[in-house]
């Protein structure tokens, strides 16, 4: 019997029961949905934070403060304050800098007419919106000369301005931090991100306003650098290092009291996590394969026994053990494939819906349903191999006396 018979009999054999054809491919379609679904859902979240990391900044070089030391325990890096606004003016002289932008914060209640808001003051230089990739959507940014003067001026994320209630007439306009009056002379535009380190939101003053009012003292939190290209990263990276050791006398025999960051090294973690987390949701998905497997094995046994006369019959007439073991074989591999196609329809749409949700769009990787739909091959030889050969060994006399 040619191969195409045995795939029109299979189809025929499948239709005629089509609950139950449906109900033993329902684990098929599952696994292969959740394969396609949960694997798209990785890629989709590695894209959606490699996108936000590459929006932070161009060429971005970001030097932190080192750890505090209480007795003999050391605290996480950035909890000392060991970098100051000369380490900025510092970096700034080297060659292949492009922008340097310090800043050091605050949380202050923010208010607008009735409306308040509390959120981190960033305070920084003119160059920030430049190092972090930052677009004014209204207004303009802070400037050297508000800087030079300490004026009380503010720039405004866009979820702070949205959660105070501010549009475009609202440049000019005066809001209350800390119960200070600020003229609002920006809104920055959209750069996404939710929760409390959003991008979004942030109000923005001079460096020199915010030690004025709200934080005392030289030092900064964080210093961000612009590189002029990317090929000179390494050697900027070189270069700040030793200028820092400098300043804040560190010989070879002493730890840095700081850390250099690029985006590459952020980058790479983030791939090497959101692999081990596709492949793991991949792993947790797959076993509903394995149980859909156990289910088309389940009804094929069931089937051998129904058709136990039918396969004495053909026996008789003159049908080998292997054409009986493919007549089997077949069906079960008609019963993964319609699964897996279903499936992959089912997973596709669910990745899409998932995007929309989530925020970072349709993210789809023809690779996996092709290898969902091999697996659920695999799957459909590996479990219907045995009700295959149970069938084919069956002898014809026995067969034919079976009621």
């Amino acid at each position: 019997m040619r191969t195409l018979e045995m795939v029109g009999l299979a189809l025929s054999r499948l239709g005629s029961a089509r609950l139950r054809t449906f109900l033993t491919m329902l684990g098929v379609i599952i696994g292969v949905a959740s394969v396609v679904a949960l694997v798209s859902v990785g890629q989709g979240a590695t894209s959606g934070i490699t996108t936000r990391l590459e929006g932070l900044g161009t060429n971005l070089l970001t030097v932190n403060p080192g750890g505090t030391f209480t007795g003999a325990t050391r605290g996480a890096f950035g909890s000392a304050q060991t970098l100051t606004a000369g380490d900025a003016d510092a970096i700034a002289a080297l060659d292949g800098i492009a922008a340097v932008a310090p800043m050091t914060q605050s949380q202050q209640l923010v208010k607008s007419g009735t409306t308040n808001t509390t959120t981190s003051i960033v305070g920084t230089t003119a160059a920030y919106a430049t190092v972090n990739a930052y677009e004014v959507a209204d207004g303009s940014f802070l400037t050297d000369a508000s800087l030079d003067a300490e004026l009380r001026v503010a720039v405004l994320g866009a979820t702070t301005a949205s959660d105070l209630g501010l549009d475009v007439s609202a440049i000019g306009t005066t809001v209350r931090i800390g119960g200070l009056p600020f003229e609002v002379v920006g809104i920055l535009a959209s750069k996404g991100g939710t929760g409390p380190s959003s991008a979004d939101d942030q109000v923005f003053v001079p460096l020199s306003t915010l030690r004025v009012y709200f934080v005392k003292g030289d030092t900064v939190r964080s210093i961000g650098v612009s590189v002029a290209s990317s090929g000179q990263i390494d050697l900027a990276k070189a270069e700040i290092k030793t200028t820092l050791e400098q300043r804040h006398g560190i010989t070879s025999a002493q730890s840095d009291d700081f850390s250099i960051s690029d985006q590459a090294q952020l980058l790479e973690t983030v791939g090497s996590v959101s692999t081990l987390l596709t492949l793991l949701l991949a792993g947790i998905a797959s076993i509903s394969l394995i149980v859909g497997g156990i289910g088309i094995m389940n009804i094929m046994l069931v089937s051998v026994r129904e058709r136990t006369r039918e396969i004495g019959i053909r026996k008789a007439i003159g049908a080998h053990g292997r054409d009986i073991l493919m007549q089997f074989l077949v069906e079960a591999l008609t019963l993964s494939l319609l699964g897996g196609l279903i499936g992959i329809a089912l997973g596709i749409a669910a990745t899409a819906l998932i995007g929309v949700i989530a925020g970072w769009g349709f993210v789809f990787n023809p690779l996996t349903p092709l290898v969902a739909v091999a697996f659920s091959l695999v799957v459909g030889v590996v479990f219907g191999v045995w009700p295959a050969r149970q069938a084919a060994k069956l002898d014809p006399i026995a067969a034919l006396r079976y009621e």
